[in-house]
Formats: C-alpha cells, sequence, structure tokens
C-alpha cells in the first residue's frame, strides 16, 4: 500500500492472497530384483528443500495472532497481526525533518473497517497543526481521495515475504534455523515489493540481491533481511521484516464505546492532503 505522507509503502501486500503450496514427493525405494514386491516396497517423503522450509514458515490464515516490524530506507512500521479477526494494526512514526516535531499514526484495521489514531508530539512553538481527538476514528473510504491508499486486510504476510521467498534463486541452510541465498527483485510478485523506479535504478543487479533468513523452534519465520544495493542517488539498505509473538500477542479486535468515534471532517482533510 502506497500512503504518500500518511503512512509509508514499507510493507505493501502485492497479492489479495498469497497461497503457498508443498508438494512432497514420494520416493519408492525397492529392493531389487525380480522377486521384489513394488507393493510392499516402504515409501518415503523426499526432505523439503532449504526454500521449501522458508516458505512453509510464512505466516498464514491458520496462525495466532503474533506482531511484526519492519523498515526500509524510508520508514519503520510495527504493529500486530490477528488472523482469525481479519485484523491488522500498523503504527508509523515520522519526524519533521525542517520542523522537529513527530507525526505518530496508527491504523487498526478488522476486516473491512479501518480506524486511525493521530498523535504529534515535540510540537512546543508550533501552530496550525490539526486538532484531533484521542480517540479511535473510525474512517469511511468513500470519503478519502485514494481510498485504495488506506490499509485493508489482505492476508497475514504483510512483510511480503511469501513473495520474496518464492522468488529467490538460491536458498541455502547456513546452521539450524539460518538461510541465506539470492532473491530476483524482477521476478513473479517480488517485483512489486520495491517501487517500479528503484527496481529499474538497480538494473542487472534486481536479479540477484542477497537476504538472510531466520526460523524459530517452532517453525515460523521470525526475520527476513533483504540488503538492497545501492541505486542512482539512493543508498544501500536492508528491507527488514520481523514476526514474533506467535500465538501469545493481544488479538486484534475493533475499539467500541468511549474509546471510538466517527472521523471527524478535519482528519480527511488531513489525509487527502
Amino acid at each position: 500500500m502506497t500512503q504518500h505522507s500518511r503512512t509509508a509503502g514499507l510493507l505493501r501486500r502485492v497479492v489479495t492472497t498469497t497461497a503457498v503450496a508443498l508438494v512432497a514427493s514420494a520416493l519408492v525405494v525397492g529392493c531389487g530384483g525380480a522377486d521384489s514386491d513394488p507393493a510392499a516396497a516402504p515409501e518415503k517423503s523426499a526432505a523439503p528443500t532449504p526454500k521449501e522450509t522458508l516458505l512453509a514458515a510464512v505466516p498464514d490464515e491458520e496462525d495466532g495472532a503474533f506482531r511484526f516490524a519492519g523498515r526500509d530506507s524510508e520508514a519503520t512500521l510495527s504493529g500486530l497481526v490477528d488472523p482469525a479477526a481479519k485484523g491488522m494494526e500498523l503504527t508509523h512514526s515520522v519526524k519533521d525533518a525542517e520542523l522537529g516535531f513527530t507525526t505518530r499514526m496508527t491504523f487498526r484495521i478488522v476486516s473491512e473497517q479501518v480506524w486511525m489514531k493521530v498523535r504529534f508530539t515535540g510540537t512546543k512553538g508550533l501552530t496550525g497543526l490539526p486538532k484531533l481527538p484521542e480517540r479511535w476514528l473510525k474512517l469511511d473510504r468513500a470519503r478519502l481521495t485514494d481510498a485504495a491508499s488506506a490499509p485493508v486486510w489482505e492476508g497475514p504476510d504483510v512483510g511480503n515475504t511469501g513473495p520474496l521467498i518464492e522468488a529467490a534463486t538460491t536458498v541455502e541452510e547456513q546452521g539450524a534455523g539460518k538461510y541465506a541465498g539470492t532473491i530476483d527483485l524482477t521476478a513473479g510478485n517480488a517485483a512489486e515489493v520495491l517501487e517500479a523506479e528503484e527496481t529499474r535504478a538497480l538494473g542487472a543487479s534486481a536479479k540477484a540481491v542477497p537476504f538472510t533468513a531466520q526460523v524459530g523452534p517452532d517453525g515460523n519465520l521470525t526475520r527476513l533481511t533483504l540488503q538492497v544495493p545501492a541505486a542512482g542517488k539512493r543508498k544501500a539498505y536492508p528491507y527488514v521484516v520481523e514476526y514474533r509473538d506467535h500465538g501469545s500477542a493481544p488479538k486484534v479486535t475493533a475499539p467500541t464505546g468511549a474509546a471510538a468515534q466517527d472521523a471527524p471532517k478535519i482528519a480527511y482533510e488531513m489525509l487527502n492532503g
């Protein structure tokens, strides 16, 4: 999702649903010779490749609530994901380089509904900032100029780790739960993880971008780091996604009662620029 100045496009979803099918091939091992009985031969499943193991570790709809964090060259996001509720909470903070104040914006999404909470800090001596209620502000997408930019529930893999791993051209296991390899950022849905201009600027190097990944003892992906090389005027930077606290993180629920209200006109004026 591209959020302009509201929330950065760090954790854009590139597909509505990422389906990962891991098919284990069965090897029939015979004893050889004319008297061997194929029907009685034992069957063994092929061990999953490192890439298959990583894909299986990507969050899916069966997971319990978990926390996530992510960052790229321009932004940092953190929050919660609750697949059972089709809910997530995204928090983004950005400091104004010129005036020095910080805007902390949080979106809460439950299915098709979205709420927003905004807080400004470091504003001493400043005037003109919008005065918003401190409650959760329920947004009407029809009143947003760019409704498509507002976050929606599109699946639990908010960091796009599935499309990235699917585009991996090499994956090696480097120890218990540790993996490394290269990803082709021009392939499939991985091509949409970065902005198109940035991918074009990377040129041939976009086809073999190094990455590392970590899978926890519970089989869940805990971290993926993509080392994006320098391109044009942009310096090299890490694209990082972290997932943790699977099954123990707080659930995401719709704010109710005095904790929420409909967003006032000034909230839409801020969002619509």
